[in-house]
């Protein structure tokens, strides 16, 4: 799966595992909801794609591009392990399993950051060398959104019984929680802020393994409102439908699992805001996917797979919601 699509330029960017792996935990989801079994075999295909052709077995490494595999990072190894595992539950292919336990051992491996604390965000291929962090780009950096890659352990751990991947999830946990009050804003452009936004609700979302925990508790529910109140203060210049998408969610899941109540006119704000990222056009490229972004008023022109899989989880788990319905297993959150 690219990155997103160029409508505009009518190109797509290069191929990406982390995103491959969204798509497989997207179509995967509305294969549960849908029975359709076309969603199951684009799912396994993807999966194969990341089995067979992305993961690099004698070194051990996903790479985040492949043409040229030139690094890894530790945030997209998780959420590979994350898809492969939704796979694996969806097919019981052992392939899907095999590569991702081992994915995760590395990641426990070659991200450590001894000397630093937490673990290296990248690491150049193939010598795996840790590259500079840079405050200012979260995604070099190793912050608190790094707990969503480190739900990948947990996963681990219930699908393998190896409580060796709980600890390491706990380690994680442990690291991250004091960390989460000084993310927001982090940096003086306020559409950066919005960025930082979406980095700061994987931090939430990787909460939810422990959400009985009165520390996450206490997090969840203050994370919640730190999110939306730093949303509406920068969303006048830019908004990002993955944002929207996530807020919403972790509301959901939070009022599911009973951390905290769910607050109505907000979670219907964001779902009617959501909305107006979908798109619809006669090119197939782009009918039916979430836009990435407004700007200002106008849509971006970056049709994202990534806010497509968030947005339409989203808005079909308000539906369910409104329904009156149970929460869908959290292993099935993309």
């Amino acid at each position: 799966m690219a990155r997103y699509y160029r409508a505009d330029l009518e190109r797509n960017q290069p191929i990406s595992t982390e995103i491959t792996a969204y798509a497989v935990g997207g179509l995967l989801y509305l294969y549960r909801q849908t029975c359709d079994q076309r969603y199951l075999d684009q799912a396994l295909a993807a999966a194969r794609f990341l089995t067979g052709h992305a993961w690099d077995q004698s070194a051990q490494v996903m790479p985040f591009e492949i043409a040229p595999s030139e690094f890894t990072y530790f945030f997209d190894c998780g959420i590979v392990i994350r898809g492969l595992l939704a796979a694996w539950r969806a097919s019981h292919v052992e392939e899907f399993l095999a590569v991702a336990t081992a994915l995760g051992k590395s990641m426990t491996q070659d991200f450590v950051a001894t000397e630093q604390g937490g673990y290296h965000p990248i690491l150049s291929l193939p010598d795996k060398r840790p590259l500079p962090r840079d405050p200012l780009r979260w995604s070099r950096s190793s912050e608190c959104y790094q707990l969503k890659a480190a739900m990948a352990w947990w996963d681990l751990s219930e699908a393998t019984g190896d409580s060796s991947f709980h600890l390491f999830y706990d380690q994680a946990l442990a690291h991250f929680l004091p960390t989460w009050s000084d993310f927001l804003p982090g940096h003086p452009e306020e559409a950066k802020v919005m960025d930082r936004l979406h980095a700061f609700l994987y931090f939430l979302e990787g909460l939810l393994p422990r959400a009985g925990d009165p520390q996450v508790e206490a997090a969840l529910c203050s994370g919640i409102r730190y999110a939306a109140g730093n949303l509406h203060q920068v969303n006048s210049v830019f908004k990002r439908s993955d944002v929207y998408a996530q807020l919403l969610r972790i509301r959901l899941y939070a009022f599911w699992a009973g951390v905290e109540d769910l607050d109505l006119p907000a979670a219907l704000s964001e779902a009617t805001m959501l909305e107006k990222f979908q798109m619809n056009s006669d090119d197939p490229r782009i009918d039916g996917a979430f836009n990435f972004a407004f700007q200002g008023d106008a849509l971006s022109p970056y049709i994202n797979p990534v806010s497509t899989a968030f947005s339409l989880q989203a808005l079909d788990l308000w539906r369910i919601y409104q329904e009156g319905g149970k929460q869908p297993d959290l292993d099935l959150l993309v």
